[in-house]
């Protein structure tokens, strides 16, 4: 069943490049053309960044059903046109009822299909509370007309995408499993570009909380209805949970890297502190002269990899449960300590890494979006279900997919989840605990000035996605679009291998790696970095990964 997951991540065309047009007035770039559309005519309205962001969440909760969600959670990364910061934390939550070995057997053995479908599997759902939290803080324009689009949509049906046609016939059977009386996907067997989706059960419930906000979410008819849910199978989400779940603006991570500001999500995400170590790790590094992904820079980035995600297993984990050592892991000295111990005659096995000690300790599916208004306003966004479809559980009466996310805890420390981290006691399943994640909304600024706003998709290699797009763009020269549609790699400390794509390496620089002992594991493209670069004179220029169906709209 963990392959059925892992293989909606390789449903991806093979990337071509092309060229997007630069706009002036502002610019949504998300992974759907339906919803970057949406957003941008909520800026041609007056509407501002964050009121495009919310229209875009509840847009792609329709649209985007492997992934867009109300059923999931998020982060949210703001920059102001003053230059202010500010990170939104709705990220799911465990159940009150959770416990730290309730996906074990009897023999203390993780039993993995248990956290990744079904019930069972759901976290406390946040998109709703967030987008809400989102909105009173910063939007212009009113709540009813912002999620008017999504309730159309739901109501009135969209054509699916060739990409969307594959994914709902090969998960047919496993949503038939999970909802035995059918569902909105399970109407065709057999789907086709085209054909229309219609889903009339969401459009109620988007009506509901058009029309209550977050009431009409967290309580009353959709509450039961989620609580409903529960009981038909094993699941322990209850009215308490749900009455109680509340988002948290939190402080966003930020670090240097030469001329650029480095803005991005604190923990429970685990990617702004990653990425801001790993630009650290290499910045003293000739990566520009190098070249793109010659034997030395691809040598250097792997052997930075290694050393963050050893890191992220150890230290990483709700910071409202565990005190983790954010200054320490994003100190520059940190990063160039842990470089030293290598060498470019072989690389430095997994086996002899471990993470960074400090005393005392201090204080694939998933989607996203880049906008910019015409006043500055940027806002970078993940939302995720965490799986492809999530737990497969549709909500009977409310038509949405409730999220897999108890499967980004460690369930039990040193055992892989389904993207293969590891985890320890820091990001251990407890009740009320928010779940570590790869999320990676990142902001950039160069010399004090809004320079680019950037996320992707893809589990654990969101971090190492988000980490080379920054690097095509400010080393290696590349427009926005040739930054997010160039082939990848990556390394997660454990497995002890460099994913690659294809077109990753020439054969030359696969033999040299091969040589000084690094295992190289091709796969399928992954990821879908979204981008946005403002350009010295103000213009907005769109990057929309061609590996899925991302699309650029502006104005």
């Amino acid at each position: 069943m963990k392959n059925h997951i892992l293989f909606l991540f390789l449903l991806l065309p093979i990337p071509i490049f092309a060229q997007n047009p630069v706009y002036k007035n502002g610019m949504v770039v998300s992974a759907h053309p339906i919803a970057s559309e949406i957003g941008t005519d909520i800026l041609k309205k007056g509407g501002n960044a964050v009121d495009a962001a919310v229209a875009v969440q509840f847009a792609l909760s329709v649209v985007l059903p492997i992934a867009g969600n109300i059923g999931g959670g998020g982060f949210l990364v703001y920059r102001g046109a003053d230059g202010t910061y500010a990170a939104l934390d709705y990220r799911e939550k465990a159940p009150g009822a959770a416990t730290e070995t309730m996906y074990l057997d009897q023999n203390g053995n993780p039993v993995n299909h248990m956290s990744l479908f079904g019930q069972l599997a759901a976290g406390v759902p946040g998109t709703v509370d967030g987008m809400v939290k989102a909105h009173e803080k910063y939007g212009k324009l009113s709540w009813k007309e912002l999620l008017q689009p999504a309730v159309d949509l739901a109501e009135n049906g969209f054509p699916v995408t060739e990409a969307q046609a594959r994914e709902f016939t090969f998960s047919h059977s496993t949503f038939q499993k999970w909802n035995p009386e059918g569902t909105s996907f399970t109407i065709k067997k057999e789907w086709k570009k085209g054909d229309i989706l219609v889903q009339k059960e969401l459009s109620r419930t988007l009506k509901i909380i058009q029309k209550k906000g977050r009431n009409g979410f967290y309580k009353g008819k959709i509450a039961s209805l989620i609580v409903d849910e529960m009981k038909t199978g094993n699941g322990i989400i209850s009215l308490e949970d749900l009455k109680n779940y509340q988002s948290v603006w939190r402080t966003p991570v930020t670090g240097e890297y030469k001329d650029y500001t480095i803005i991005s999500m604190p923990p429970p995400s685990s990617g702004g502190i990653a990425l801001i170590s790993l630009l650290h790790s290499v910045e003293g590094f000739p990566l520009n002269e190098w070249g793109f992904q010659s034997d030395s820079t691809v040598q250097i980035m792997v052997e930075a990899e290694r050393r963050v995600y050893a890191d992220r297993a150890e230290h990483l984990g709700d910071p409202d449960f565990y005190n983790v050592p954010q200054e320490a892991l994003i100190r520059k000295e940190n990063s160039l300590k842990r470089m030293m111990p290598f060498s470019f005659d072989r690389a430095t096995p997994s086996s002899e890494i471990s993470a960074s000690t400090f005393s005392p300790k201090e204080k694939e599916e998933t989607t996203h979006y880049s906008i910019v208004d015409k006043d500055g306003n940027a806002v970078s966004v993940t939302t995720t279900l965490n799986g492809g479809f999530g737990s497969f559980v549709v909500v009977k009466g409310a038509g949405f997919i409730l999220n897999n996310e108890m499967d980004d805890f460690s369930v039990k420390p040193g055992s892989p989840n389904m993207y293969g981290l590891v985890g320890g006691k820091a990001n251990a399943i407890g009740p009320g605990k928010r779940m570590l994640s790869s999320m990676t909304p990142t902001i950039l600024e160069k010399n004090g000035k809004l320079f680019m706003v950037v996320r992707t998709p893809g589990g654990s290699t969101i971090i190492t996605s988000v980490f080379q797009t920054i690097l095509n763009v400010v080393e290696f020269d590349k427009t926005i679009q040739e930054a997010v549609a160039a082939p990848r790699f990556h390394h997660q400390w454990l497995p002890d291998e460099v994913l690659m794509d294809k077109t990753s390496f020439s054969d030359s620089v696969r033999d040299i790696l091969t040589q000084r002992g690094y295992k190289l594991t091709e796969r399928t493209p992954w990821g879908r970095v979204d981008a946005i670069l403002i350009k010295e004179d103000g213009s907005l220029e769109g990057g929309a990964d061609p590996r899925g169906d991302d699309h650029v709209s502006g104005f």
